[in-house]
């Protein structure tokens, strides 16, 4: 099997995939998906992971978001055709946003606002969805559409700005944990280990979705800091700040679709996928160089 990885790292480093140029048949391309998009030879499997994902990311490149969600899936759409290949989409549970279903299934339309600073996000992947399915249904893509709630893991940046990292490196710095709002805010995070599975799952069939992939242990923001200062062994505080425009209340996904269609779900626990990423950033080179985050700047993950 080889593998392609196009990539232009402006939210990404080129040392997350260092480990996969030591296997061979991996090459990466260094470019922007909105620009055409040339892959010689057969191509079997076409997968649409780009857009900046992390609200310090996607503020910063508001524009760009929307290009990645607009153009950038319609120049991996229009690979994908040209191919044959079977084509996922990772969309996002921010296409519900704040929403009033709980937990969230996937014939809920959501509630989003279309002009809020989160709204590049947003309607970045609600059009990406109707886009993939506009081909799908129209220029016969074999397409699949993923909707992933928080994912987690090794190799996010220390300064991503999203929930999990931000709350690992401030407790193993010594830092106060920055806490949005009260905290109250509920989040169901899920191991990036499982999340590939449910992709190669997906790859593997011919299911068209939208399919929510997320884990189900529903917690409180607070709840789940207080978890990952416990398992790191911090004496952090916590420290709370302000809510951003347009934050979710709620956040669980129903993956009735996913149980059913992908024979999928979630495996690893939480305390036992925190600790593996606590270990990771203990050990990585990053961490030590930590630069204290911007307590205005509250951490929240998008997917």
């Amino acid at each position: 099997m080889e593998v392609v990885c196009v990539d232009n790292h402006v939210t990404s480093s080129p040392e997350n995939v260092a480990h996969l140029r030591e296997r061979g048949a991996f090459t990466e391309l260094r470019q922007d998906i909105t620009s055409p998009i040339d892959i010689p030879g057969d191509v079997d499997v076409v997968l649409h992971f780009a857009s900046p994902a992390s609200p310090t990311d996607y503020l910063r490149l508001p524009v760009e978001t929307l290009e990645t969600g607009a153009v950038g899936t319609q120049r991996t759409l229009d690979l994908a055709r040209e191919k044959g290949a079977r084509y996922v989409l990772a969309s996002s549970s921010e296409v519900y946003g704040d929403p009033e279903e709980h937990p969230q299934r996937e014939d809920y339309w959501g509630r989003v606002n279309p002009v809020g600073p989160r709204s590049v996000y947003n309607e970045a992947k609600r059009f990406a969805e109707a886009l993939t399915s506009a081909y799908r249904r129209t220029r016969e893509v074999n397409s699949a559409i993923l909707r992933i709630f928080n994912t987690y893991g090794p190799r996010m940046r220390p300064s991503d700005g999203r929930m999990v990292p931000t709350f690992i490196c401030q407790a193993l710095t010594s830092q106060p944990l920055t806490v949005a709002g009260d905290g109250s805010q509920t989040r169901s995070v899920c191991h990036v280990d499982d999340l590939v599975e449910a992709v190669v799952r997906t790859i593997e069939t011919d299911v068209a979705g939208p399919i929510n992939i997320g884990g189900t242990e529903e917690m409180s923001v607070l709840d789940l800091a207080n978890r990952i200062r416990e398992l790191a062994g911090s004496a952090s505080t916590v420290e709370y700040v302000p809510r951003p425009v347009d934050d979710p209340s709620l956040r669980r996904p129903d993956i009735s679709l996913a149980s059913k269609l992908l024979d999928w779900e979630p495996r690893i626990g939480l305390d036992a996928g925190l600790r593996r990423t606590i270990d990771w950033y203990r050990e990585s080179d990053g961490i030590k160089h930590l630069a204290a985050p911007d307590p205005s700047r509250s951490p929240e993950s998008p997917h």
